[in-house]
């Protein structure tokens, strides 16, 4: 699977002045966008977005239902595009362009299959080229080039799109307006539908490999979901089996305080120079997530996966590591169900409950 973009909504730089040739906020396009979901068609007919039979069967066993699986996609779409189809963005993180609930992007090559697999859907060059004209008219024949379709685009196409740019890398208003239409297709939501019941296969095949012996959790469904948005997938078997190793030898006084390195090497990195999309929040869920530790609050289960998410986080190489600490924030929330993602915080660590010892006797020792 193409590693997809990281968030690249909710740290752009200043997200929420006025987009100069509409006059709306990102927040403001959000509110008005077509939203993330089991969504009605154009025509007003329930239920169109078709999930396949054995896929569905396949995602019941990690318990995902339809139901979740539009859940699931709405909540990778909240970090990703607000929850928006589109929400499509620019070159701000040297993907080109990015689009789509998932933020499909050039730079990885994994916007060319969406929009390859949107064009063969109309199973006509006529009834294609007529879509087109319909929805992107000036821009339409530069995105379904030979030169924007192969991987990776063609120079031609990066200077072409890159000249639909402005001086602080925003779209075209037109292009911009044009992808969403694209995007908020009805056609396009099953395409975007389908490319993610695929990723969510992929996620079940994933959670099989690393925990193959034990029931599938919903925190664990989530929690790879994140991963394999961000970065394809889990981390490889050697890493995992070291790691076990390392976690099954070490003696129950380093329990927590191996986890507090953890922390500590958190919040180092967020206080780099060049760590973005985290200033609002490292110093919260750091003083949250220790609180959790004192007052025996990780159980097993939180406590392997937090150490999962180092290993994976600290080899998120987008922009040279630029987004290792936003990584590592959003996958510690999904985790411990308490943190704070681009300035939004969700659960806390509840002030009144007694600390307990950290050493053998705390939470997850047994």
């Amino acid at each position: 699977m193409a590693r997809l973009a990281i968030t690249r909504l909710l740290i752009l730089p200043g997200l929420f002045l006025p987009l100069a040739a509409h006059g709306q906020t990102v927040a403001e396009i959000a509110l008005t966008c077509r939203r993330v979901g089991d969504v009605p068609s154009r025509t007003g007919t329930p239920r169109f977005i078709r999930v396949d039979p054995a896929a569905a069967a396949q995602l019941a066993g990690i318990g995902l239902d339809r139901a979740a699986i539009f859940l699931s996609m709405a909540e990778t779409a909240i970090p990703e595009t607000m929850g928006c189809w589109a929400m499509p963005v620019g070159n701000f993180d040297s993907q080109l362009i990015s689009v789509g609930m998932s933020q499909w992007n050039y730079g990885t090559g994994s916007l060319q299959p969406v929009l390859d697999r949107w064009r063969r859907g109309f199973g006509s060059r006529r009834r294609f080229r007529r879509e087109l004209a319909a929805l992107a008219p000036t821009y339409g024949r530069l995105l379904f080039s030979r030169d924007c379709r192969a991987v990776p685009v063609r120079e031609p196409c990066r200077a072409a799109i890159l000249a639909a740019h402005d001086a602080e890398g925003q779209l075209h208003p037109l292009l911009r307006a044009e992808l969403t239409a694209i995007f908020e297709s009805d056609a396009m939501l099953q395409v975007q539908a389908d490319a993610y019941v695929e990723r969510l296969l992929f996620v079940r095949a994933e959670l099989l490999r690393v925990f193959p012996d034990r029931p599938i959790s919903m925190r664990q469904v989530r929690w790879a979901i994140d991963t394999i948005v961000q970065q394809a997938r889990l981390p490889p078997d050697e890493d995992i089996a070291r790691l076990r190793r390392r976690l099954a030898a070490m003696p129950a006084a380093e329990r927590w305080p191996r986890l507090r390195a953890i922390f500590a090497w958190y919040a180092a990195l967020a206080q780099t120079i060049d760590q973005d999309g985290i200033a609002r929040d490292f110093a919260w869920n750091v003083e949250q997530w220790g609180c959790m530790i004192d007052r025996g609050l990780i159980d097993p289960e939180q406590y392997e996966l937090l150490h999962l998410t180092f290993l994976r986080s600290r080899t998120a190489i987008g922009n040279s590591g630029r987004w290792q600490a936003l990584t590592f924030s959003r996958r510690g929330k999904i985790v411990l169900g308490v943190g704070s993602v681009s300035g939004r915080r969700d659960g806390a660590c509840p002030a009144g409950t007694p600390a307990r010892p950290t050493g053998a006797g705390a939470a997850g020792s047994d």
